[in-house]
This record gives C-alpha cells, structure tokens and sequence, in this order.
C-alpha cells in the first residue's frame, strides 16, 4: 500500500503537530526532501514532504517566498523543524500556506528528519515489492490463460478480469476476438469496438506481428495498469506471429496437396485418407473459394487470418491464389463474409467459389468452378452450371497444355513475327459468337480483313473457326491457355 501524510501524522513515535487551516492531501508520497535553500524549486519534483529547519528564512518575504517555491515544485506539505533556527514555525510561512492551501506540521526537535525519510521509504519498498508479486503473479495468469489450452480467447478474457475492462483484438480493421471485464466473451465480430462507449472511451495500443495486419488491441477507459498490458501486449505479438508462421507452414503443405488431388495425381481412397488429415473430409460435401489478388500482394497469402466464420476450414496457397475448402457452406453468404473482410485489410481481391459437392472428384470439380468463375473478373465470382469445359479440366488424362499448344502455338507463333493479331481476332470471334460484323466493330477493321484472318487462322492451325467442332476446340485450347491449366 502507498503511504499518505494522514500517516505520517498518525505516526505516534514522530509527535509531528499540524499548523495551518489546510487540508491533508489525499495523495500518496513520492518521497521525502530536505532542504535549506531559499528556492528549492528546481531540486523537487513534486508529490514529496519537504522537510527544512528555516535556517535562512529570517525574514517574513523570505519565508512567503519559500513556501511559493515549495507550492510551484508540486510537493505535498512542509515540514518545519523546530528548536534550531526557529523556536516555533513561523506565522508568514503558516500563513503563506494557507493561501496555497499547502499543509503545514512541525517537526520538533526531538524527532529527526531521517526518521520520517525511513518511514516513508520503508512504505515506498514494500509497495513496490507489493506491485513486484503482484505484477508477476499477473504475468503468470496471462501466461497461465494463453498456454493452458485457451489460446489467446482465454488470455484476453483473464487481462479484462485483471483490467476491470473489456478489451478486445482487431486486425485489418476487423474485430477478431473479444472479452469482458466480468469474465466473459463478447458476442459479434466486425468494426465495432470493445465495450459500448464511444470512440473517444477506448484505448489504443498497436500490436506488433510482423505483418501489414494494423493490429490493435482496445481497451476501454479508464485505461490503468500498463506494466500489465504491456506483458500481455508482447505474449499477443508473439502468439499472433507463431499463428501466422503456423498458418504459412500448414497452407504451403495442404497446397501442394490440393495441386496434387487437382491434377489427379492423387485420387480415390488415397486422396480422401490424405485430404481427410489436412482437415477436408470429402465424406461430406465441399466447397472450394479461391482467392485472387493483385502481384504485389500476394506474398500477404500464406499467412493471411480469415473471419471467425471461416474457423475450421481448410486453407492452402495454390498457383498463388489462397483456397479455402468449407464443408457444407452457404457459397454466397460466406463469399460476402469473405470480400468485406478482404475489402477491410486493403487487399484488392477478387473471388470465386465452386458449388458442393462429395467425394475428391468432387473437390477437384468444385476447384475448377472456382478458377473458371474468376475469369469473369466481378469482385465475387458465383459458379454457373456445369459446362464441358469444366469436365474437361477436371479429367485427369486430358492433354489440356498439349491441346491448347497444337491448336495455339502456330497463331502466337506467326503473330510474333508479322504483328498479325490473328489470335487477338481469334479471341473475338469466338466471345462474339461467330459473328464477323461485330468483330469488325470491336476491332476496327473491314469485314473483308476479319475473313482474311480467319482464313489465315484456319490455314495456320488446320481448325476453321466457322466449323463448329473446330470452334469447340478453339475455344478450349484459349481457356486452357487463358487458366494456365497443364502448365508443368
């Protein structure tokens, strides 16, 4: 416990006697100070007695003057030593005190100064001895709450308990976890903060993980106790950084996974025994979101945390795009939950997600929806209905890089050599639907050039663009190209 002036006055073996009209301040002391300086202002530092003997205070300006500078450093109350100097405390200097409303005692001649420092310091050391078991037994139950199995939850939850405040944890702007002063965890995630107060109620103080991830732990007002907070601020920065190493770990291993169950390298009962220990039971319908972002921000993939609603689905890094696998889910809900979220950490993300469905075939399909849907380029992509050319991309032995370059390479080839946009027309033609005035318009050309250079792709290739079994191929050879699909 602090020690206070009432205390020292109480203190019977100090036979200290008050004078003045003045108050007792009700703050702690901070220490104890002697002087015999007529200005002693510049040697205080506020909160202290000042203990002197008056020996250069003869007169009644210099005694005003000395309890002004007392006043002004801040200290608590004088002490004024009798039976030297000064037979009694002086009326200016009681005087003075009472305008400044500074507490006055005297100090006879039989207690010494040193006694009321060893009293005072005694007191200071068992405080802080006292703040020293309690700061470490808090320093336990933190750590207690965060390696006992509750995680950071159970570590937020017991520094609310400690802080008597609620407190929560953001990330991206978004909140990701949070608890109250009474023990229990607040409901909801999103932008709101901890507790109900307004903005103005809550403390901020930054985490840091190593990630471009603005984390921030709130906590509401009044904001006390931060040799605690500070401890708990460094076990969260660390537990943070080891979740984002354990998550970049865990996605590069379930993404070489996936590829390898994409590309039917890996399927039946090997597949699902193999999927079903990454956390995918493909006993159970899935659905699979792939994740796009711009070059410069895809290296933030591996370790990226997900909304609460995504806790327990599976994630991997796949061609470097994040794929999340969720059983059983809302596509479209979940998609929303996902893009808002995305939109909140700056990302510049575009999604797609596949339909549900059982069984490694069935991931494998859903993936390819999932990579098809995101040609369409929309900040989310539903999946439309099964077409052949998802078939085709999910079927093991076809030779989709093989189809795609016998048909292609020709067109890519003579294009580089005579800037001909043969596979420029190519690629309008067939989104135009065949129609050579439309393409005309698109490109700005004459009809007549549209049919010479579909003549020339036709002669080129040995596939006519006007054949309708030519132009199916065509058409899947440049969505494979286009997906990057049998590449290596």
């Amino acid at each position: 416990m602090p020690i206070y002036l009432s205390d020292l006055l109480a203190a019977p073996e100090l036979d200290l006697r008050p004078h003045g009209t003045a108050p007792v301040s009700p703050a702690p002391l901070h220490w104890v100070a002697v002087t015999e300086l007529e200005d002693p202002f510049p040697f205080l530092g506020g909160g202290e007695v000042v203990l002197t003997t008056g020996l250069r205070q003869r007169t009644g300006a210099v005694q005003r003057s000395f309890v002004d500078s007392v006043h002004r450093a801040g200290a608590v109350a004088i002490g004024f030593g009798t039976g030297l100097s000064h037979a009694k405390v002086p009326a200016a200097l009681i005087e003075a005190a009472d305008l400044h409303g500074l507490p006055v005692f005297e100090v006879p001649y039989e207690t010494p100064f040193v006694a009321l420092g060893k009293m005072v310091a005694d007191a200071l050391s068992t405080d802080h001895v006292t703040q020293l078991r309690e700061l470490l037994a808090a320093h336990q139950s933190l750590a207690g709450a965060l390696l006992g199995g509750n995680g950071l939850p159970g570590l937020l939850q017991e520094l609310a308990v400690l802080l008597g405040n609620d407190v929560a944890l953001y990330q991206y702007g978004a909140r990701v976890l949070a608890a109250g002063s009474d023990g229990g965890a607040l409901s909801g995630t999103g932008s709101g903060g901890a507790g109900s107060g307004a903005a103005s109620s809550r403390h901020r103080i930054p985490i840091a993980t190593g990630l471009r991830d603005r984390c921030t732990l709130v906590i509401t007002e009044p904001y006390r106790r931060p040799d605690i907070v500070a401890y708990a601020q460094s076990l969260i920065s660390v537990e943070l950084s080891n979740q984002a190493r354990r998550r970049a770990r865990d996605r590069a291993v379930t993404g070489q996974l996936l590829s390898d169950v994409v590309a039917g390298r890996l399927t039946g009962n090997d597949a699902a025994l193999r999927l079903l220990g990454a956390g995918i039971s493909t006993a159970r319908r899935q659905l699979t979101f792939l994740v796009e972002v711009a070059s410069g921000q895809v290296r933030s993939l591996p370790a990226l945390p997900l909304p609460p609603e995504f806790d327990g689905a599976a994630t991997a890094v796949v061609d470097g795009r994040l794929a999340v696998v969720v059983a059983e889910g809302d596509g479209a809900a979940l998609a929303r939950v996902l893009g808002d979220y995305l939109y909140g950490t700056g990302l510049t993300a575009r999604i797609g997600f596949g339909g549900s469905y059982a069984e490694p075939a069935g991931l494998r399909w859903s993936y390819f929806e999932a990579k098809e849907s995101l040609q369409r380029g929309q900040s989310i992509n539903e999946p439309e209905r099964l077409s052949l050319t998802s078939l085709l991309m999910s079927g093991a032995d076809v030779p989709l890089a093989d189809l795609a370059a016998e048909a292609l390479d020709p067109l890519t080839d003579f294009d580089a050599l005579h800037d001909a946009s043969l596979l420029d027309t190519l690629e309008q033609y067939l989104a135009l639907n065949g129609s050579v005035a439309a393409v005309a318009d698109a490109l700005g050309l004459h009809r007549n050039t549209v049919r010479y250079r579909l003549g020339q792709i036709a002669d080129l290739t040995g596939y006519d663009p006007a054949v309708t079994a030519d132009r199916v191929h065509l058409f899947l050879a440049l969505h494979v190209r286009r997906l990057g699909l049998g590449q290596g």
